[in-house]
């Protein structure tokens, strides 16, 4: 896929999976939020928690988890940490990381609790 197309590919694929939560009941509060220690694709917020949502996106479920690294992850929790401290006022807050994966037809995957924020 050439850079606009992969753009466009994945911003489809987080709107996609925004409605998702929002029929679970979130409210999504934030999309590609940018720290120190990088972007989080989607953080959306219930009466309970916040979710920090990592967006992966391939022509299956398979090749789009293959896609997920140990840094990445690493990189997330930090990312949330920091958006914790400053939105919330402590990094205990409640929260957790989910990872949703959108196939090449569109179908979602949504992976809750990937790694404690």
């Amino acid at each position: 896929m050439s850079g606009a197309t992969s753009y466009h590919s994945g911003v489809a694929a987080e709107a996609s999976v925004e409605k998702a939560y929002l029929a679970r009941g979130y409210s999504v509060v934030a999309r590609r939020w940018r720290s120190a220690a990088g972007e989080i694709d989607l953080i959306a917020r219930s009466v309970e928690r916040t979710v920090f949502i990592e967006v992966k996106k391939a022509g299956d479920f398979a090749v789009a988890a293959e896609r997920l690294r140990p840094k990445q992850f690493r990189r997330i929790a930090q990312a949330a940490e920091i958006w914790l401290g400053e939105r919330c006022g402590s990094t205990d807050a409640e929260a957790r990381i989910d990872v949703a994966l959108v196939d090449g037809a569109g179908e979602l995957s949504i992976i809750e609790n990937v790694m404690a924020a």
